[in-house]
């Protein structure tokens, strides 16, 4: 019976794999759509090689977490020595790994003079704006200390 299973299971998958991908024939009059390009979805040799690696790296990086992870004794954080160097450099480490730019300048007077000169504008005007209405007697100066 497992022998006959086999020959019919056999039959089928090719069945199912001769039906289920059909062969694209172009027209004389149409071109070739970039989806079926194998120029487009080609991979080469070296970059699928490169892929696969990068792939064996992260699958051991993974086992290795969940095996830390799942530890029934464990205590403490699981600390990824990647992700550290990442926050120590993104942080901590800014000055040596900072570039002067005519963009970093522009931003860094803007964030550092812009709110101060902002609020001396406003204080100025509302002050400049009080004092006429003051020597106009306009203003109602209900909480005056002083006269």
């Amino acid at each position: 019976m497992t022998v006959l299973r086999r020959v019919c299971l056999g039959a089928v998958v090719r069945r199912v794999a001769e039906t289920s991908i059909p062969k694209y024939k172009p027209l004389r009059l149409a071109t070739l759509p970039t989806t079926l390009d194998p120029a487009e979805y080609d991979i080469s040799p070296e970059t699928r090689k490169a892929q696969a690696e990068g792939l064996a790296i992260r699958s051991r990086l993974k086992r290795e977490y969940l095996l830390q992870y799942n530890i029934p004794s464990r205590h403490g954080v699981i600390e990824d020595p990647a992700l550290i160097r990442w926050t120590y450099a993104r942080s901590a480490n800014i000055y040596p790994n900072f570039r002067p730019t005519p963009r970093t300048s522009l931003l860094g007077a803007l964030f550092g003079i812009g709110p101060l000169l902002f609020w001396y504008y406003v204080f100025k005007t509302d002050r400049d704006r009080k004092e006429k209405l003051i020597r106009e007697g306009k203003l109602d100066r209900t909480f005056n200390s002083s006269y």
